[in-house]
């Protein structure tokens, strides 16, 4: 597991390029981080703003290798994905946080919240999408080393979650392939040794009912990293089911960030403004 102390000033990334910060309008009673998926990308999640309720404060991270990041080094391993995002949260974001990952992402979600748990920073909740529990081995290993660029398109357009438009453009598939094959190499080999993989919060793991590279009959694993509450959603889908249940999504993901707060005077006249995308 990463020291986040391990990335001070001269080394890690701006901190805005890292972490995505898009609040709602008014008060912020909780924060929601979002970790990608493999090869995907803050932006691919940042339309979830509008389905979330205004005083949840949407966090997104950026990985290496696209976006803002796009010339670092690409991740060599799951602490290079994890590290510079808990490094990197924003001012009391982690006062009252939810933490999610979807697939791939969904370990790197794990690995922030035990990050935060040894800097004394529990977050309120993990959840978990669409991903093994974090002590088992990857039943759906990609092996991208063995594959062409061909042969690794044709396995991420299996899986979905990209757009093929992206894929099949020659100029921007030479721009995504090279982190793609990062991070199904790292998704591959993970694997947290059973004694250490714990969360001292309440986990909530979600996958689809079609999924093959999640089975949902082995989402309930995920139960086994906590002693607080666990909960366990399958909705109808395969890897990305979210795409096309939205409404059924993110009313299993209010029942972890809770209600919207009551509108009063007081907060009306605490309103901040929302903030734009980057």
């Amino acid at each position: 597991m990463t020291d986040l102390t391990a990335y001070g000033a001269e080394t890690a990334p701006a901190p805005d390029d890292v972490v995505w910060d898009l609040p709602g309008e008014g008060p912020q009673r909780t924060a929601l981080l979002v970790l990608p998926h493999a090869g995907g990308n803050a932006h691919a999640y940042a339309g979830w703003r509008e389905h979330l309720p205004s005083d949840v404060r949407l966090l997104i991270g950026q990985y290496p290798g696209r976006g803002a990041r796009f010339a670092e080094d690409l991740p060599r391993d799951i602490a290079d994905l994890a590290g510079p995002v808990a490094a990197c949260l924003p001012a009391g974001a982690t006062e009252d946080l939810v933490v999610l990952g979807h697939s791939m992402g969904s370990l790197v979600a794990f690995e922030v919240v035990r990050l935060l748990q040894a800097a004394g920073r529990t977050p309120r909740a993990l959840v978990a999408s669409a991903c093994r529990a974090p002590f088992l081995a990857n039943p759906a290993v990609v092996h991208p080393e063995r594959l062409d660029d061909d042969e690794l398109v044709a396995a991420i357009k299996e899986r979905g979650g990209t757009d093929d438009a992206i894929l099949d453009d020659p100029e921007l598939r030479e721009i995504v392939i090279p982190s793609i094959r990062a991070d199904f190499a790292i998704d591959d080999v993970y694997e947290c040794p059973a004694a250490e993989a714990r969360v001292d919060c309440p986990v909530t793991v979600i996958g689809g009912d079609a999924d093959p590279v999640a089975p949902a009959a082995s989402l309930g694993r995920w139960a086994e990293v906590t002693d607080h509450a666990f909960a366990e959603h399958v909705l109808p889908g395969g890897h990305f089911y979210f795409q096309d249940r939205l409404p059924e999504f993110f009313a299993v993901l209010s029942s972890v960030i809770g209600a919207p707060a009551p509108i009063t005077e007081d907060s009306t006249a605490k309103n901040s403004g929302s903030r734009s995308w980057k």
